[in-house]
């Protein structure tokens, strides 16, 4: 038998997305393939890229679909997953989620590309994702033109914007959430919050994370990899249940979409936010949506399942309800 390789130049191992190397190197094993824009050939939809702010090179990707009418659509603001550290927005596996978001849903879409940690350490991801949350909402504004898109001005609705992510996306999605009464004095309406698979977690296990020890250690260890907080996996950014989180009555959407899979180790975290949402105070609509014998983000991974097909469905049913 061949003996095991061992990885002695390795000084961080944070499986299964990176390794850095003790020279510094960091070495992504995961979300490293990147596709161009341009028309997909299965949705004929449309996309770019589009840069956000060109002074720390955020950059987004855009969405449409290929039925050039004069009505105006709703807009996803969609977020990425990969614990922070990995993939992009020109993803090919998020590239073709969204393709079949904006077919089935008949909406237009950006991807934002928040720079990765380590290199950008958190919160930079939140940062990224807030600038580019105002960039958007800077389209309503009247005789406002610098670095504008002209799709984005002449096909959104912006009374029927939705906040979306899947995993670290979702939790962004969150946050973002929080801070919309910033935006009020714009024609600017985040009606909901579309949560797939979200990534939260906490010091205490709860539920299967007690008896999955093996698991839970490794999500423990991509939060201490991402935010080396002193709070460890009680930092408010990865817990929204602690006692200096944001309450979650300041949630500032009108409706929220929760979704989880029965074997990933993250549904506890989803199933307990729309628990304690729900019975925050909080004044919207709380809609939850489990899909059984799947694993994390598993609709990015096979995405021509039935089960992928239904839940693109149920998020595009909950954006045009």
């Amino acid at each position: 038998m061949d003996p095991i390789p061992t990885y002695p130049e390795i000084s961080i191992d944070v499986p299964p997305y990176l390794r850095v190397h003790k020279n510094g190197t960091i070495e992504r094993l995961a979300g490293i393939h990147v596709i161009p824009p341009g028309i997909d050939p299965q949705t004929k939809v449309i996309s770019k890229d589009i840069t956000i702010i060109p002074k720390t090179g955020l950059t987004a990707r855009l969405y449409s679909p290929n039925n050039f009418t004069s009505k105006k659509l709703p807009l996803i603001i969609y977020f990425h997953g990969g614990a922070y550290c990995i993939s992009s927005a020109s993803d090919p596996l998020y590239h073709n989620s969204l393709n079949k978001l904006v077919l089935e849903a008949n909406i237009i879409a950006i991807s934002v590309n928040y720079r990765l940690a380590p290199e950008h350490p958190l919160p930079t991801a939140y940062d990224d994702s807030w600038e580019a949350l105002q960039w958007i909402a800077s389209h309503t504004i009247e005789n406002h033109e610098e670095n504008h898109e002209n799709l984005i001005k002449e096909r959104v609705d912006f009374n029927k914007v939705f906040l979306a992510g899947d995993s670290a996306g979702a939790n962004i999605g969150h946050y973002m959430s929080l801070k919309l009464n910033v935006l009020n004095h714009l024609n600017f309406k985040v009606l909901g919050l579309i949560m797939v698979n979200p990534y939260f977690w906490g010091k205490e296990p709860i539920g299967v994370e007690i008896s999955d020890y093996e698991r839970r250690k490794m999500v423990d260890k991509w939060w201490e990899f991402v935010c080396p907080s002193d709070k460890g996996n009680d930092d408010p950014l990865i817990n929204p249940f602690v006692e200096e989180a944001p309450n979650l009555e300041e949630v500032g959407v009108e409706k929220v979409l929760i979704t989880v899979c029965e074997k990933d180790i993250l549904r506890e975290r989803g199933k307990l936010y729309h628990k304690k949402l729900v019975n925050s105070g909080w004044k919207g609509t709380a809609e939850f949506y489990e899909t059984q014998e799947e694993d994390h983000v598993f609709h990015i991974f096979n995405p021509d399942c039935d089960k992928a097909k239904n839940l693109i469905k149920r998020i595009a049913d909950f954006i045009n309800a």
